[in-house]
């Protein structure tokens, strides 16, 4: 019975790692200690002193809380949630003239929310650019997570 039970602890040890391996190929998570509307203004302006504009703001928390009943759902996702859109145009060029078909990839989208029972904890992230295509597309879309990686770390630091 023993042995069952630590098999069975390996098992969920092994999903768990599995599970993060599988996300960090698409996203990069990252939290923080915090208050959500700090975190929310560094983020802001690590994005427009790099000289960028935000093109929109998705309120994704309030628009799941707002649906909840709608949807006959009662679960609480986010505390506060949004996206922020942006768009580099040097980068974004430069990753377009390499393959047109990376429009797919812009805007580029930093998120950051709040979990129901974490106070203090912000966590951010982004959906990774998967290098594809041509050696120049794949140099172009490096860029580009090199980019949002900056922004986070200024967010982080």
């Amino acid at each position: 019975m023993r042995y069952f039970i630590l098999w069975l602890l390996l098992g969920s040890l092994v999903s768990a790692s599995q599970a993060q391996s599988e996300r960090d190929e698409y996203m990069r998570l990252f939290s923080i200690e915090g208050n959500y509307e700090d975190v929310r203004e560094d983020l802001e302006l690590a994005i427009t002193d790099r000289g960028m504009i935000i093109n929109n703001v998705s309120h994704i928390g309030k628009m799941l809380a707002r649906t909840g009943k709608a949807v006959g759902a009662s679960k609480q996702i986010f505390v506060e949630a949004e996206a922020l859109e942006f768009c580099s145009s040097v980068i974004s060029r430069k990753m377009m003239e390499a393959d047109p078909h990376n429009i797919v990839f812009c805007p580029y989208i930093i998120s950051l929310y709040t979990l129901p029972g974490e106070k203090n904890r912000v966590y951010v992230a982004y959906r990774r650019p998967l290098p594809v295509g041509s050696p120049a597309s794949k140099q172009a879309l490096q860029r580009v997570e090199k980019l949002l990686q900056s922004i986070v770390d200024d967010v982080l630091n």
